[in-house]
């Protein structure tokens, strides 16, 4: 693996931070927009309650999209762990890939079924990295700056991945390449983009979007919209 490297290198992105989409989202929170009141905890149905089905990928992101070539790519992942690591991408593409078939849930009501997933297990990261038992949280940071966060029970699920492929083809840049996060259960904001960094934790930190009123957990199914 290779040595230490500055997780703030100077990677290109191109466009503007969305001030304003950002300020609406989090009205939305304030107000509890879209919010039904019909939670379905027991998935009894395939659709989360207030969803609706899109047959396209929607694009949403903070108006910032790295453009991250794979000699500049890499991921650490460190914090309380007894084997910290820092991947490049010849070394993670080189470990055991793995194949996911998930829908996508949006918190912004859409979602989408039956996207074919490959790329590196949650599980065989774990296996590698061995969290030690004070650690209960996972962080997840991107090359945007974007955050977040969720409980290690949820990272540790056995349909979660971190991304290269998606349905067939590497995963396109403005859906998060070449490597995001893919958690099937919860909605999709939690699913951090271009990911660079994963720090495990003793402690909660909210990330971006739940510091902004966005729910802690995210399940779709009890409408875990906003906190």
């Amino acid at each position: 693996m290779a040595g230490e490297d500055d997780d703030n290198d100077h990677t290109a992105l191109t466009g503007q931070i969305k001030e304003k989409l950002i300020r609406s989202k989090q009205l939305w929170a304030e107000q509890g927009r879209l919010l039904t009141g019909h939670a379905d905890p027991r998935h009894a149905n395939r659709l989360p309650p207030g969803q609706k089905e899109v047959k396209n990928w929607p694009v949403l992101d903070l108006g910032r999209q790295p453009d991250i070539r794979p000699e500049k790519w890499h991921l650490r992942v460190r914090g309380l762990v007894e084997n910290p690591v820092l991947w490049t991408w010849p070394e993670f593409t080189a470990l055991a890939q793995e194949e996911f078939e998930s829908d996508i849930h949006c918190v912004t009501a859409w979602s989408r079924y039956d996207n074919h997933w490959c790329g590196v297990s949650s599980r065989a990261i774990l296996d590698i990295v061995k969290p030690k038992p004070e650690a209960r949280h996972v962080e997840f940071h991107a090359y945007d700056g974007y955050t977040t966060n969720v409980k290690l029970e949820v990272f540790a699920e056995p349909d979660v991945l971190l991304a290269t492929h998606w349905d067939g083809k590497p995963l396109p840049r403005d859906h998060g390449g070449p490597v995001r996060v893919v958690i099937p259960h919860w909605y999709f904001w939690k699913s951090a983009k271009w990911i660079n960094r994963i720090e495990f934790t003793a402690e909660d930190r909210p990330g971006f979007w739940e510091v902004r009123g966005y729910h802690n957990e995210g399940d779709p199914w009890k409408e875990e919209r906003y906190g």
